[in-house]
């Protein structure tokens, strides 16, 4: 997005696709897909971008990210934690300066998917959720694909 475009408000973005992955093999499939393929992207972030954040979110999940204070992450893990894994991450957020996408191509944002994705199915070590605390292998593998169906939401076949 250039300097001089308005963002887009992705909170009220409509016409998102519907996307629910049951594992990441299901997440790198669609990504391969879309990639062959010309694409519309509905936010403020390209394709590339989008596979790139996704990467790094996948990334933090291992190598650890800065936490959020103890007594936001207990709201956070009380109140939205169960939402957030089983129905979806909520569009409109700004991501932190550590997940900001990088300007990449789609093929260089795909490429760093396929590298994370690698990551998770060679290692059970995870670290603990910025905003959930301690959690479980299985809530962080649900955290992620909620992450990416959000993100990947914003991608349509043109």
């Amino acid at each position: 997005m250039s300097n001089s475009e308005k963002p887009i408000k992705t909170r009220r973005v409509a016409e998102r696709r519907k996307v629910r992955y049951k594992s990441l093999d299901n997440l790198l499939y669609d990504a391969e897909r879309l990639a062959s393929m010309q694409v519309r992207t509905l936010g403020n972030w390209s394709q590339g971008e989008i596979y790139s954040h996704v990467a790094k979110s996948l990334d933090a999940c291992i190598d650890g990210s800065r936490a959020l204070p103890t007594t936001l992450r207990w709201v956070l893990s009380t109140f939205l934690k169960n939402r957030y894994l089983n129905q979806g991450v909520p569009a409109g957020f700004k991501a932190s300066d550590e997940f900001q996408p990088n300007e990449v191509s789609v093929a260089e944002g795909l490429g760093e998917l396929r590298k994370a994705i690698q990551r998770q199915k060679n290692t059970t070590d995870r670290t603990m959720h910025p905003a959930f605390g301690n959690i479980t292998s299985a809530e962080w593998d649900s955290f992620n694909l909620r992450h990416a169906e959000m993100h990947m939401s914003f991608l349509l076949e043109d």
